[in-house]
């Protein structure tokens, strides 16, 4: 690919440091011509590393907390400032989970945690996007993407409350992507990604295990950051101008595999130990 966003403005949520996902996204929509602000949480920037990285990719950085209605105004309009226009295109990658950061079964969730994983994994982005839609902040024909995983949709043993909150995710996605689409052509998709060693994904603690189990069922393998940077490029770009309300699925296959030759000889090997 070679500047598919050119001359194309984008606001990238939730890069914390250089393992993130928002980050690989960032980066890529840069080197493929697009100019990029980027924006989190006043803490995460303190506890990550995104003002470093920010600097030296020369990418202003904007405090915002994505629950809060009048950040998302004040961002927006400091980023049209900033970049001389309407914004093109908008990543949410915003999630977290006090419930699985603490390691709390399902059944016994806090349900004060509950209502902020809620709020910040996935009101965030209707938020987001009505804020958007009543400022008229994006484009004609625009584009935003919003990162999932497809805990929305089957059963993850200790994912939790995040799985509750990517799917009302996607259900967002979709609902405003028809509203969004009808009123001025913008396009709203998901991109469900294989599981990444990102400092977000530690919270779930059986993350280890299962990065190596899908990369095992994947036929592709893991799709790993870069992976699901240039998908979310492509979906950025014209090339996608009438790709709307769809969950894309950057996982190597593993939303459609059930059983691979590696896990059946997996499965023998341990039958034999036991025998």
């Amino acid at each position: 690919m070679a500047g598919l966003l050119e001359g194309k403005k984008g606001i990238i949520f939730g890069a914390l440091d250089e393992r993130s996902l928002a980050w690989h996204v960032a980066t890529h929509c840069q080197q493929e011509g697009a100019q990029i602000v980027l924006t989190n949480t006043e803490t995460a920037i303190q506890l990550g590393t995104v003002a470093e990285l920010a600097a030296v990719h020369n990418m202003p950085l904007i405090v915002c907390d994505a629950t809060k209605t009048e950040d998302i105004e004040a961002l927006f309009t400091r980023a049209r400032a900033l970049t001389g226009g309407d914004i093109d295109f908008i990543l949410h990658s915003v999630a977290q989970s006090t419930n699985l950061r603490r390691h709390k079964t399902y059944e016994e969730a806090n349900y004060t945690y509950f209502q902020q994983t809620l709020d910040i994994s996935a009101l965030s982005l209707h938020k987001l996007l009505s804020t958007a839609m009543r400022m008229d902040v994006i484009a004609e024909g625009g584009s935003v993407v919003a990162l999932s995983y497809i805990a929305s949709e089957r059963y993850f043993y200790g994912y939790n409350d995040m799985a509750d909150a990517k799917a009302m995710l996607e259900s967002i996605a979709r609902q405003m992507g028809a509203l969004y689409g009808q009123k001025k052509g913008v396009r709203v998709n998901i991109v469900s990604q294989s599981p990444t060693p990102t400092k977000a994904g530690g919270g779930w603690k059986e993350i280890e295990f299962f990065y190596r189990y899908s990369d095992h069922l994947s036929p592709l393998g893991n799709a790993d950051a870069d992976d699901c940077a240039d998908t979310c490029v492509a979906l950025f770009s014209d090339l996608m101008r009438k790709v709307t309300m769809q969950t894309v699925y950057c996982d190597g296959g593993f939303g459609r595999t059930i059983l691979t030759p590696g896990l059946v000889d997996d499965y023998r090997r341990i039958e034999d130990v036991k025998d």
